[in-house]
């Protein structure tokens, strides 16, 4: 072949009509993301871009929006029981799963604001018995 693929550029998560400030309350404010200035020629369609890491999240508006509970993005962090805690004092529903620990793999879900579930994990993390 001579094509190769390169990584993922962007993950795109889907919101209701009016979803902008929620999206950046929850993805600017609580999750620390910076907010990535959409395109001139995209901004019309709402939804809003962020940079997580080296690669974006985009949440776009869908009509009859209906949110992801089993497809989801898995965000790796550093310092994962850092982000638990922080996501836990501000009452952020956690959803710890431990099918992974025996990999090293520490992880758990949240759902957005809009309903989308989200994983977030760590490699190498050594879980306390």
């Amino acid at each position: 072949m001579s094509f190769s693929f390169l990584g993922v550029d962007h993950v795109q998560l889907a919101a209701y009509e009016g979803c902008e400030p929620e999206a950046r309350r929850f993805y600017g404010e609580l999750l620390g993301w910076a907010e990535v200035p959409k395109p001139e020629s995209l901004r019309q369609r709402g939804g809003v871009w962020f940079q997580c890491g080296i690669h974006q999240v985009h949440i776009g508006v869908q009509k009859d929006f209906t949110p992801a509970t089993k497809a989801h993005p898995a965000f790796e962090v550093r310092n994962i029981n850092l982000l638990l805690k922080h996501l836990e004092e501000r009452n952020i529903e956690v959803i710890n799963d431990h099918a992974r620990a025996d990999e090293g793999v520490q992880r758990f879900y949240v759902n957005d604001p809009f309903g989308n579930r989200l994983e977030f994990l760590e490699w190498g993390v050594v879980r306390d018995e």
